[in-house]
């Protein structure tokens, strides 16, 4: 069976979370496929990485250190790449954090807070001044507004649907995402611009092997729990369906979660 190999050349798109993991994954396959990647991440030393690597492979990638939380520095990172490349055309929202062991009861408000201020926030306001970007540029195929102006894709949780113990700022945040996604895919479906989500299981990221570290787990013991396989994903499956999202090959797809998990959620 061939492997699906989507064409973004001469296109601009936006990579969040880009440091590492998953983000780094979507950089990565987004460069290979053509486009010029502006990536963004609060880790400055994961970001000027993801870059070299982007380019190192013969892809095209710009990496601008951006605090999502912040609305001066989200406006800025997409005023940046519009003003560099001449617009943006594709966005992946992959920033997140993850760091709770508590029940709800001890989960201290400094935590909540600040889950939901990068999880939710930060998607928040990515959305809007992506969407503002894309608005502005002409249809891909020129005959109807509901023809291609750009294409979002939000990388929520499994958490979205079936929460895990002890992480509930984390499980509050990613359905929040979900609704966001959901509710944008509806306001901007006839404006061109197609809004889409991921759920991801277990991925082999670093903030998976931190999480299991903190909780003690058994990384064997979580992949057989939670996934069909009985292994962990990997980065480049997420970036696969990501770019997916993204492309002509879902042009029919809108307000979706797509559950990349190993079958977790079909039990």
């Amino acid at each position: 069976m061939g492997t699906m190999k989507p064409d973004f050349a001469g296109d601009v798109a936006l990579v969040t979370g880009s440091a590492g993991g998953m983000g780094r994954a979507i950089v990565l396959a987004f460069a290979a496929a053509g486009a010029t990647v502006v990536t963004a991440d609060v880790d400055t030393t994961g970001g000027q990485e993801t870059e070299r690597l982007a380019r190192e492979a013969g892809g095209s990638a710009d990496f601008i250190q951006t605090d999502i939380s912040d609305p001066e520095a989200v406006g800025a990172l997409i005023a940046t790449a519009v003003d560099r490349h001449g617009g943006l055309r594709y966005a992946v929202n992959a920033a997140a954090i993850e760091n709770e062991t508590a029940p709800l009861h001890e989960c201290d408000l400094d935590t909540f807070d600040r889950m939901q201020s990068v999880n939710v926030r930060g998607a928040f306001l990515c959305m809007k001044y992506e969407i503002a970007a894309m608005l502005a540029n002409e249809p891909d195929r020129g005959e109807t507004d509901h023809d291609g102006r750009g294409a979002i894709v939000n990388i929520a949780s499994t958490n979205s649907f079936r929460p895990q113990a002890n992480q509930p700022a984390y499980t509050a945040s990613k359905h929040a995402v979900l609704g966001l996604t959901r509710s944008a895919a509806i306001d901007y479906a006839g404006r061109g611009i197609r809004i889409n989500a991921i759920c991801p299981g277990t991925i082999d990221t670093p903030m998976l092997r931190g999480a299991m570290e903190r909780r003690g787990r058994n990384p064997q013991d979580v992949a057989d729990r939670l996934s069909l396989l009985g292994r962990f994903g990997t980065p480049e499956e997420i970036a696969t369906a990501a770019l997916w999202l993204c492309s002509d090959s879902a042009s029919f797809t809108l307000g979706h979660a797509l559950a990349v998990d190993a079958g977790y959620l079909a039990r």
